[in-house]
């Protein structure tokens, strides 16, 4: 036993490992809560070598905590009568690319592995969010241009691709499960964009032979803490460094559009198949998606820590209810859905008390998040000539949530890409409208035609909000 490790920590089965079919960037929690887990029941189900090595794009932390349990961990479904744990055991090995970023290439380059996912956040990749394009001034960009050895999820896809072309292996299936409208279309065109400026035809070759199937991720995973591995540990009697938390509810829908029809038997474990995926990323991203991030902004600004503490206020179910009759006229259902259930169905899963998802993990990289959450069923109301006071409050929220002050005049510790630049446009402005001025005046998260119709309405949320406080302005 190592020094210092505990003597009962968990360890890896003795059952046989599968091969490694699968390389994942960005080997969050949330990964290791949905994707993993489906692709263990795929094999378990139907077989196949769908073994995954996770690669962290940051730091070693969650390496150096797997590594000691064989790569295994727990995953406890938070229900509102109790929990269940499951023990995941797909993972075969976990890289840290700043460490090594040659190993995680050889890794992605191998021909055996037939799918590259992703869960790297919208900021991963090096994107403007208003035009859905690569920005190439961006730092890593730079990076991967001058070196061979990438920094960014874009650089890897784009150099692993290189080295398969060279080598004369077929591309992989880049596979996306990042929140972004149109997400497989978004990574194929930062990926073209990005091996344009490399080698032009490098680009034909992956637009020809590549596949970037869309896809809709839903399964709600809150940060976990000291205190759940402390409760884990004297419920199962087994130290695990690196548990997954997450509500019951999982819904994943792919388009079934894969490098020589390779893939895991995910059908068979309750992956909705698709021809299009467009409709049910929508419905999730601008219903889901959106209204949680309104009522992070808001939330944390009246001082509730979770989302469930949130609902538990009656203003804030309400506020709920009056974003979904904003954002319902601007969704087209899939197929057999009906929204106002799909709607019910959130508000539920949003009051679950076991689930303790954090408004300031959600309202996280904000300027990142609200041209594809909020400002896009904006637009179209605008557009539509339909009111939408909720929506404009939430932009209201956001933009005196990242001027880094609550409240009650305590700091907060804003995590965003534009930070500091949002931070001193708020501080240079007196009032409320000279703020929201200066905000919509960003162009990489407000385009400017948007900008302009946004001005009036959500100066008004704005003064509210300003003058009455978050409760008081629902």
């Amino acid at each position: 036993m190592e020094a210092g490790l505990p003597a009962n920590r968990l360890t890896r089965s003795t059952t046989p490992r599968p091969g490694v079919g699968i390389v994942h960037l960005g080997l969050g929690a949330f990964y290791r809560a949905f994707g993993a887990v489906y692709v263990a029941e795929a094999m378990a189900h139907s077989g196949g070598d769908w073994g995954i090595i996770g690669v962290s794009l940051q730091s070693p932390t969650t390496r150096d905590a797997l590594a000691p349990q064989g790569w295994a961990y727990t995953s406890v479904t938070l229900a509102p009568n109790g929990q269940k744990t499951a023990l995941t055991e797909v993972l075969q090995d976990v890289l840290v690319a700043p460490e090594n970023p040659a190993a995680v290439l050889a890794a992605m380059a191998d021909p055996a592995v037939k799918i590259v996912s992703l869960t790297v956040t919208e900021k991963g990749y090096c994107h403007n969010p208003a035009t859905g394009r690569l920005n190439p001034d961006h730092p890593d960009v730079q990076h991967d241009l001058a070196t061979p050895l990438p920094r960014s999820a874009p650089g890897f896809l784009v150099r692993a691709l290189a080295l398969r072309r060279a080598a004369g292996a077929d591309p992989f299936t880049i596979l996306t499960c990042d929140n972004l409208p149109e997400n497989g279309k978004l990574v194929r065109g930062v990926v073209l964009d990005l091996a344009r400026l490399i080698d032009p035809s490098l680009a034909d070759w992956i637009a020809a032979h590549a596949r970037f199937p869309a896809t809709m991720v839903d399964r709600i995973t809150p940060a976990t803490t000291p205190e759940n591995i402390a409760q884990l540990a004297a419920q199962t009697g087994r130290h695990d460094a690196a548990p997954v938390l997450h509500e019951p509810f999982r819904q994943w829908v792919i388009e079934d559009d894969f490098v020589n029809n390779t893939r895991p038997d995910f059908a068979a474990v309750g992956v909705q198949m698709v021809g299009d995926v467009t409709a049910y990323e929508h419905m999730k991203l601008r219903m889901l998606n959106g209204t949680h991030s309104a009522l992070a902004y808001l939330g944390y600004l009246a001082g509730h820590e979770t989302i469930a503490d949130t609902m538990a206020n009656s203003a804030f179910a309400a506020y709920a209810d009056q974003l979904w009759s904003e954002i319902i006229p601007a969704v087209t259902a899939p197929a057999g859905v009906d929204l106002h259930v799909y709607a019910a169905a959130l508000k539920a899963r949003y009051a679950n008390p076991a689930i303790r998802h954090r408004t300031w993990q959600i309202a996280m990289d904000g300027s990142q998040k609200l041209p594809q959450r909020i400002l896009g069923t904006l637009s179209e109301n605008l557009a539509a000539g339909r009111p939408s006071p909720g929506l404009c409050l939430a932009v209201a929220a956001w933009m005196r949530y990242v001027g880094g002050v609550d409240e009650a005049g305590n700091p907060i510790e804003v995590k965003d890409p534009l930070a500091t630049r949002l931070r001193a446009l708020s501080d240079a402005a007196r009032t409320p409208a000279e703020k929201i001025a200066s905000l919509l005046a960003v162009a990489e998260v407000f385009p400017p035609a948007l900008a302009a119709k946004l001005g009036d309405p959500v100066t008004q949320a704005a003064e509210k909000l300003w003058s009455l406080g978050a409760q008081a302005s629902l």
